[in-house]
């Protein structure tokens, strides 16, 4: 069974016991979310399709740790000008955990 669903403006596929990595979300750790936006469910190959949702779905996530992403050095240049400027990012994500598909 899985679930496609949006989470954070995101959407993702879903599968009870998978871990996936987010934008930031609010809560602490170990908090349970739930969410509302599931678009499609697929059951043992019943297909339940929203439209824009899937109604009385709704995906359970616990919240594992929040950290930050790997770095992306981000370097700009003009050729024949001497300008140069590097800069370098770390995203802030959300590790959950899927605990359950309501379906």
């Amino acid at each position: 069974m899985y679930a496609i669903v949006e989470i954070a403006g995101q959407q993702f596929k879903v599968e009870k016991g998978r871990f996936i990595y987010t934008n930031r979300l609010a809560g602490e750790a170990n908090a349970e979310l739930v969410f509302d936006k599931v678009l499609l469910v697929d059951n043992e190959g019943t297909v339940s399709i929203g439209a824009p949702t899937v109604a009385g779905a709704s995906v359970k996530v616990t919240i594992l740790e929040h950290l930050k992403g790997e770095k992306v050095i981000v370097f700009k240049k003009k050729r024949r000008k001497g300008y140069q400027k590097q800069n370098g990012h770390r995203q802030a994500l959300t590790k959950i955990q899927i605990e359950e598909i309501v379906a």
